[in-house]
Formats: C-alpha cells, structure tokens, sequence
C-alpha cells in the first residue's frame, strides 16, 4: 500500500524535505511521543510501584550456549536500543557538516564553543549546590540538552523565521551529546578492560577501511557493530557511544548526475525487459544513487523518534510522587542543583561562549544569528531528560535518584517557559530590529553559483526586489507541472518577489523537454517568453513538434520563424549554458528552487514558499535592504 501526501501538498514536495527540516519535525513531533510516554511512566509507578519495578528490572538474557549476556530490561534499552538513537545523531551531524549549515567549517567554531561554556558552567553551578550532600559526583546530569524535546520546544515557542537558529541550537545539542557521551564513557564506567576495548577500537578501524573499499553490504556493517558494542560493553564502557561513532562516519555528499543517468540506464532496461534480474538490478542502482546517509536516517530516524526515545521514557521516568518526595525534592540541594544548572548555567554559558567568541576574534567569527535567537537557544538548552536520565541511573540511586528525576522535569518546564518568554519579548520589537535580533548580521550561505543576470535571464516581477526566487525547472517535468500553481500563487500573494526561470531539461527520463525549452527561448526572441513558458507548463502532454508549432500560432508569433529556430536548435546554447550553471550549483533535479541565492530545499506548495521568501525577506531588511525610492 502507497503512502498518500496530506492534503494540499504534491507527493513530491511530500517526500523531498530539507533533511535539516525533516530531522527536526520528526524530533518535534517525536517529542509528543516522548511526553505521552513519560506521562505514562508517571501514572504506572505511582499507581503501582512495585509492578513498575519489577517490569523494568526483570533480567532479559540473550545469547545461545555458554555464550549469554544477562541485563535488568531497562539496561537492554538504556544501553542497546539507545545506541539506534544516537546513531541517528552521529547521521544527522555528519549531513550538517558535509551539505548542511555547517559546511563552512568556520560556523562550527562558535556554537561548539557555546556549547562547551554552557556544559561547564551548568556543572560547576550543579557541583556548588550539590556537593553539600555529596552528591558533586553527579555532574554530569547537568551536561546534555534532550534534542527531541528542546527541538519541540522551539517549534512551539520560536519564530517562524528559525531555521538559522535550529542550525545553531542542532550544533549546540551535538557539542553536548558528544561530550555527555565521553563522559558516561569515561567518567562514569566501570573499571576499563583494555582488551575488549582495543577490540571494539579495532572493528570501528575496520568499518573505516571496508567503506573505502567500497563495502556495502548492511549486513556486515550490521554485525561489526554488534561486535563493537559487545567489546565496550565487556571493557565496563557504556556502548551506546559506539552509536553514535559510527553514524559520523557515514557520508552526505551530493547526488553525482552520472549515478543518477546510471540509475535511469538501469530502469530503462528493467522496462524493456521486466525480468526479476533486471528488477534487482535497476532497484540497486536506485539506491546506490542515493546517499548512504539518506537512506539510514530515513529508515532509523521514525523508529528512534516514535519508539526507541519513548520507551526510554517510559522506563526511565517512573518517580514516585507524593507529599514526601516532593517535599525531600523541595529541600534537596541535588534537586535545586540540577533546576539551576539547566535554567540558568545553560543560557549563561551559552551567551557567554558565543560572546566571548565573537570579542576574542574581534568579530571575524559572531553567531550565524542573532543575540535573542542565541539566548533563546540557551534557555531552551535547559530542557534535559534523556542523557540526563541515562547518566542519573549510573551516578544515583534510591531517594538521590528520584530527586535527580525530579529536578531535571522541573528545569525541563521551567526552561520551556523562559524560552517561550523570550521570544514573546522579542516579537514585540518593531520589525526591522526583530529581524536583526532573531537573525544577526552573518551573511548567508549562497548555494547559487551563478547569480541572476536581468540582461540575460528570464524575470517577472519587479526589478528591484527584496526577494528573489529562481527555479530549474523542466517543461515535461510533472512536478514542475505541480509546482506551477503554487509559484503563480506566490507571486500574487506576494508582490514585492522577482521571479526567474532557468532551464534544466532532464534529457534521460524526458525526451521531449529540450525541445519545449529551446521553444520558450525562439518564443523569447519574439518577445513571448513567458506566455510560451505558461502555456507549456499547462499543456505538459502535448509537447510535439507540431504542438509547439499550434502553440506559436495560439500566441501570434512568426511561425515559420519560429518553426525553422527549433529546426536548426537555435538556442541550444542557451539551454546548455543554464545546464551549466545548474551543475556549478549542484541541481540534479526539478524543480529546484533558489531563495536569495540559498538552496530552498523543503516542499515546493505555497505555504512553504511563502515561509521561505518570508525569512528571506527578514534576512535582507536585516541586512539594511530599502525600498526603492520613487523618481
């Protein structure tokens, strides 16, 4: 059975998501998922604490022969099944730092920094408070932000214009994830065997020369990390790091264009000849054309949000309330330790580090947005639970335990209704400074290589334009077809948007969209071009030579000249310069669509356009853009 697009949306803007975007609507709608779990937790252990805990620590063995590895259910998940979720992680980290806002290695720099001031200050903070009842050694409760409810957070409570500001606050949960997980390696194992530990090093050296060998097989790559996860475990480190390893080591590069014709060559094949070898073949290719990176999180990142996470809530955050615990939570310098870490050390380091950043470097290197979005993502950081958990099982245990729990839900609140407060502030101040104050001063990354010409390129809309829109596109294109309406929509609604087209004929999979392109292009030397580009796009199933020659007739052009323009391919260096400028941009398909310059890489319907030319629009009276001024 087919998966059916919502409403309103094509299948196509469905399934290509921005994978920025993707990951975090998946965290933020799996953050629905965790809370319901967590309640649930909550509900059981207080209705029946001794049913809770015997569930959860019921010892599961697995194994075969002599060869068994015996744990409590609840370690089976905290140290097993979360290895997926920081897996999923490690994926998403290496897709930020190959394609994604990260790919300029200097924009690391800062939110890294940022987050690393933040850990400490909120562990020095945790260590002051709580060292009055030794409980000092459980600092490292206080280090890692929950990525799935601090992204859930912001979805509800952040600007519309926050994707700069995911970007950052995504850095600033990574830097945490992975320093939280070297400690939970470090400081909090038991005593390190070397021997399985050199193993498991050994097999994650050996996963890095079987990817440069080409090695594809999942299978394999499947049992090197079982092997890798039982080494730490058997060396008395907790595995889940290993996750979380070997998701960085799986690359995002692009799509070549050559996979891309090789997968078309593949099912060209299977359709002339539909045989089950020729079917394996062509699905093969399909997916060898896909990034490694795509298809893993695409396959693992559901599971993790709507399943794994949740059932570490519901086996973590079962606390006990009542008028006792609550009351020793109150008093407790552990609880009260772990509130002020996460409320306050998490936004006052985080400011701090990016500040202190920004001085030293005398500017070259300042936040990629602005001072209220970099505090917004420190109060938001405030919102722990999964790490946090995780590290309070291994450091406490008994009442210290439940008080830990107990503290890190009431910052997690706390923290939501500061960052909430934040940006209720901050959208009360007159547009030009809510736009530099959410979205700073730091230029965009520009994705189009080749910028837009008037003297050459086809453009509708005004001249002078805050916002500009181009799109390769492809006149057979049945997604381009689809996109039509939504753009026409656009700029209707939008007024003050310039709009432009290039060509990107798909010459493999669409035989007749190099004609219909070099017929706009002869409709343009007769001052028609976009009339010809509209009425292709509507009439997409009559693209012969003789309908492109009704089509000039339709429009009142010279058609003998028109007709001996496409006889000769005229313009075929026009299409082929535009075919040239989408490779330097690295456009494998249509539509493609360019914002100011920035790759628009989420769904193509009105709403998201609208959203997109939106924050771009802030972006560019952020950076002083005015009005043209009447002569």
């Amino acid at each position: 059975m087919t998966s059916v697009p919502p409403a309103g949306t094509t299948r196509w803007s469905w399934a290509r998501q921005i994978p920025l975007r993707r990951f975090v609507r998946t965290e933020s709608s799996g953050s629905v998922a965790l809370i319901a779990a967590f309640v649930a937790a909550l509900v059981w252990a207080n209705l029946d604490p001794d049913g809770y805990a015997h569930v959860w620590h019921t010892e599961v063995v697995v194994g075969w022969g002599d060869h068994v590895l015996a744990m409590p259910a609840v370690e089976w998940i905290n140290s097993g099944l979360m290895a997926f979720y920081f897996f999923v992680v490690g994926l998403e980290t290496r897709r930020e730092f190959d394609v994604g806002e990260l790919r300029e290695r200097r924009r690391v720099i800062l939110p890294v920094v940022a987050g690393v001031v933040g850990m400490a200050v909120s562990a020095v903070i945790f260590v002051v408070v709580a060292q009055s009842v030794d409980a000092a050694h459980g600092w490292g409760v206080a280090l890692s932000t929950d990525t799935a409810l601090a992204l859930g957070v912001l979805a509800l409570a952040g600007p519309r214009l926050s994707d700069r500001l995911r970007a950052f606050l995504l850095t600033v949960l990574i830097t945490d994830d992975v320093i939280a997980l070297v400690a939970i390696a470090t400081v909090y194992a038991g005593d390190v065997q070397v021997v399985p530990l050199l193993l498991a090093v050994a097999v994650v050296l050996l996963v890095v020369v079987l990817k440069r060998l080409g090695v594809r097989s999942g299978l394999v790559y499947l049992g090197l990390a079982v092997v890798a996860w039982l080494g730490l475990h058997d060396a008395g480190v907790d595995p889940v790091v290993i996750g979380l390893v070997l998701g960085l080591l799986v690359l995002a590069r692009p799509v070549s264009r050559d996979r891309l014709e090789e997968a078309t060559d593949l099912f060209r094949d299977f359709r002339e000849q539909p045989t089950p070898e020729l079917a394996r073949s062509a699905l093969a290719g399909v997916q060898a054309a896909l990034p490694a990176n795509d298809r893993l999180q695409d396959r693992f990142h559901p599971w993790t949000s709507f399943v794994i996470v949740p059932l570490f809530a519901l086996a973590n955050g079962g606390i006990v309330l009542n008028a006792d615990s609550l009351r020793a939570a109150a008093t407790s310098p552990l609880t009260w330790g772990v509130i002020l870490a996460f409320v306050v050390g998490k936004p006052v380091g985080v400011v701090a580090g990016s500040w202190l950043v920004t001085r030293l470097s005398r500017r070259r290197l300042r936040p990629a947005v602005g001072w209220a979005a970099v505090l917004g993502a420190g109060t938001v950081s405030g919102v722990g639970f999964t790490i946090s958990l995780l590290i309070a099982a291994i450091a406490f245990e008994g009442p210290a335990l439940e008080q830990a729990k107990i503290g890190i839900v009431a910052a997690a609140v706390v923290a939501s209704l500061v960052t909430w407060l934040v940006f209720r502030v901050t959208a009360l101040l007159p547009t030009r400074r809510r736009a530099r104050a959410l979205l700073g001063d730091v230029a965009d990354l520009v994705d189009l290589v080749e910028p837009v010409d008037p003297e050459r390129d086809h453009v509708r809309g005004p001249a002078h334009s805050p916002v500009t829109v181009v799109e390769y596109g492809d006149f057979q294109c049945p997604y381009c077809g689809q996109a039509e309406p939504f753009v026409r929509q656009l700029l209707a609604d939008e007024l003050d948007v310039r709009y432009v087209w290039r060509h990107l004929p798909l010459r493999d999979v669409h035989p007749r969209a190099q004609l219909a392109a070099e017929a706009a292009e002869a409709a343009s030397d007769q001052g028609a071009f976009w009339e010809m580009h509209d009425l292709l796009l509507d009439r997409q199933e009559a693209l012969k030579p003789e309908d492109l020659l009704d089509y000039a007739r339709e429009l009142g052009l010279d058609v003998p000249r028109f007709a001996a323009e496409l006889r000769r391919h005229a313009h075929a260096d026009r299409i082929e310069a535009d075919l040239e400028s989408a490779d330097l941009s690295g456009v494998r398909g249509t539509p493609t669509f360019f914002v100011n310059g920035r790759r628009h890489r989420g769904a193509y319907d009105t709403a998201a356009l609208e959203e997109a030319v939106e924050a771009a629009r802030a972006r560019a009276y952020a950076d002083g853009w005015q009005p043209a001024r009447p002569e």
